[in-house]
């Protein structure tokens, strides 16, 4: 399915790519569950992460933290879109939509509304929604006075 939404121009095909790329990196020893993204920032940068595993289980991360906290170290501070891709061994079969420590995280750097959270199969499969859409209400830096 591809649910593409008309709103700012960037390459959707190349920013899932880049999410899929970055697969063959993500470790994951104990799940055995692969996810990887990428992040658009407002510069027009794309950063990419994996979620990476630890023995204890608390310490690992996230891909699409991975991914926005690379970006936010390299000083970008304006998130536009973020694609996912991920499967058990690294098989992408399914659609692997972001847990909710995720999404808040992308609200700190984003508006919601404007977001654009794509999860893919491939550069062709993929549903694409704004992050007000998976998170309704949320809670950000402007609720915070």
């Amino acid at each position: 399915m591809n649910n593409n939404t008309p709103t700012t121009g960037f390459n959707r095909s190349a920013l899932i790519q880049s999410a899929i790329d970055s697969l063959k990196f993500s470790y994951a020893p104990y799940s055995h569950f692969n996810v990887a993204a990428a992040v658009l920032t407002g510069s027009g940068k794309v950063y990419t992460g994996v979620n990476v595993e630890n023995a204890s289980y608390p310490a690992g991360i996230c891909a699409e933290r991975n991914a926005i906290f690379h970006a936010a170290a390299s000083g970008e501070r304006e998130l536009v879109a973020i694609a996912i891709v991920g499967g058990a061994d690294g098989q992408i079969t399914d659609y692997c939509p972001p847990c909710g420590i995720c999404r808040q995280v992308m609200r700190e750097f984003c508006n919601p509304e404007q977001m654009r959270v794509i999860i893919a199969k491939s550069t062709d499969d993929y549903k694409e929604m704004t992050l007000a859409q998976l998170l309704p209400e949320s809670f950000g830096p402007d609720n915070i006075v």
